[in-house]
């Protein structure tokens, strides 16, 4: 399905600022659609035709829908275009004197200009379901007053409030609960939700005809009264959101204040109770430091044991014998480094690009003084899980070691021509890393099943068993070794 900016550049005339403000309306008017009980459709004109496209649309949650199918992207017919067209030209909402019938239920509409900078830039269609008609309640009254002022705002080009971010994914809906304000800030309508989060931040009186503003920071915990958005909040004086805390409870307010011809008539409150969220929330942010301290230790234990195996090693006088430890503290080494990636990290993935720039940094610390080899990397690895991260690391240090100390150990040519590359290519779904060397190459009768070189055989055992990926050794056109290893990988978007 396109989306609303797709549709707007390539079939109407709207410029930036028009659809900008498109989308700031687009992202909060399921307000709109709640407190309507009512579907809306946003209609723009073409640009290089009489008509007009339809470039979003929005169902209510609070009441039955008028479309079943979608018409993002349809034209409007012939039927409709006067009544879109009557909002634009008379600038005022238009409303259809009896219900329509064309979709098999009966359907109220009314068309409502979108005025921008003083101009209509579109028009809202909105359609009500009167199939379930009764005689409606207070709450539903609320709910449509509400809806007639926002509706107001729209044609006056006044709602979305200017210069107000996009409301959030977790704000507080119609349904969360709501308090209509009057113009001195007094509560003239409580919903049962919102009542009941006020009852859990300790309230005892009735909220009906309280001034919000100093009632709600009475309730507050000591300390978050002094917080001054909390105050222009409750009194719906401008259009924000805040959090209240007390009584052992976290209640979310968001005010939308109502200004009709000029003059303000009230605002309207929602409410919604997160205590169980803003808890979980909490635990998570406990689990993951406890997490990161966990890395943080493992890390230390790793590099004590590797400072053991290394003081071994100065004790010891045979050459292979050192050359073994040597060879564990660097692996011990490779695992350390992504233990102390993750404990700076909140979650269970890393940058790979960071841990490999230290891998290869400690390869070329320790390559032959004669060579004084430094790998390069070209390519980026990227975002990828802790699982994938510490095998992929031994893998990286065993290959990068193996091509040091057999392929340019003896190398003989001039330092700047000795040549270890780490090549990595990324796919949606897939990682290729290629090092390659023009060193000495294989020795005679090289075979990797039967090798054995306990470096070769870790990275076979990582590469097929932990990373559930190929390895492939040969020897490098030109002269040399190529090693590659292809393993599947999410793709960034999915981490």
């Amino acid at each position: 399905m396109p989306t609303l900016t797709d549709l707007a550049r390539g079939l109407t005339a709207l410029n930036k600022a028009d659809v900008e403000w498109l989308h700031a309306l687009v992202s909060d008017w399921q307000l709109l659609a709640d407190l309507s009980f009512a579907d809306l459709v946003l209609w723009a004109p073409l640009r290089d035709e009489p008509g007009w496209v339809a470039l979003a649309q929005m169902r209510p949650t609070t009441g039955p829908t008028s479309y079943l199918d979608d018409v993002v992207g349809r034209r409007a017919s012939a039927e409709e275009r006067p009544f879109i067209e009557a909002a634009r030209d008379e600038r005022r909402i238009c409303r259809e004197g009896d219900p329509e019938w064309s979709r098999g239920v009966p359907v109220r509409r009314e068309s409502i200009p979108v005025t921008r900078a003083g101009e209509v830039i579109a028009v809202i269609e909105r359609s009500t379901n009167l199939s379930a008609a009764r005689t409606p309640s207070r709450l539903e009254l609320t709910y449509l007053k509400g809806a007639d002022d926002l509706a107001q705002m729209v044609a006056a080009g006044m709602f979305p409030h200017p210069g107000e971010e996009p409301a959030l994914v977790r704000s507080p809906r119609v349904g969360d609960g709501l308090l209509r304000l009057g113009r001195s800030g007094k509560v003239s309508y409580a919903s049962p939700n919102a009542l009941s989060a006020y009852r859990r931040l300790g309230l005892t009186a009735d909220l009906v005809g309280a001034e919000l503003g100093p009632l709600t920071a009475e309730l507050c915990a000591p300390g978050d009264a002094a917080d001054d958005s909390l105050m222009v909040t409750a009194s719906g004086r401008a259009p924000r959101e805040t959090e209240i805390e007390g009584n052992g409870s976290v209640v979310q307010l968001r005010a939308i204040p109502l200004v009709v011809h000029g003059l303000r008539t009230g605002a309207l409150i929602l409410v919604r109770d997160v205590t169980e969220l803003r808890h979980r929330e909490r635990e998570l942010m406990t689990k993951d430091a406890t997490i990161r301290e966990i890395h943080h230790r493992v890390k230390n234990n790793l590099q004590t044991v590797a400072a053991l195996l290394r003081l071994q090693a100065r004790r010891l006088t045979a050459p292979e014998a050192r050359s073994a430890l040597e060879e564990a503290v660097r692996r011990v080494g490779s695992i350390a480094i992504v233990h102390e990636t993750l404990s700076h990290t909140p979650e269970e993935v890393v940058d790979f690009d960071d841990i490999a720039d230290l891998v290869v940094s400690m390869a070329g610390e320790v390559s032959a003084p004669e060579t004084r080899v430094t790998p390069t990397v070209e390519g980026r690895f990227g975002r990828m899980p802790a699982a994938i991260a510490t095998p992929l690391a031994l893998v990286l240090t065993e290959l990068l070691q193996n091509a040091l100390q057999h392929g340019l150990a003896a190398w003989r040519g001039p330092a700047a021509q000795a040549r270890l590359i780490v090549a990595v290519q990324r796919t949606p779904d897939a990682l290729t890393v290629t090092v390659e060397d023009n060193g000495a190459g294989f020795p005679p009768g090289f075979s990797l099943d039967s090798t054995n070189s306990l470096g070769l055989q870790i990275v076979r055992t990582l590469v097929e068993t932990e990373l559930s990926g190929q390895l492939d050794i040969r020897a490098r056109p030109g002269g040399g070794t190529r090693a590659t290893v292809a393993i599947p990988v999410e793709s960034p978007e999915q981490e």
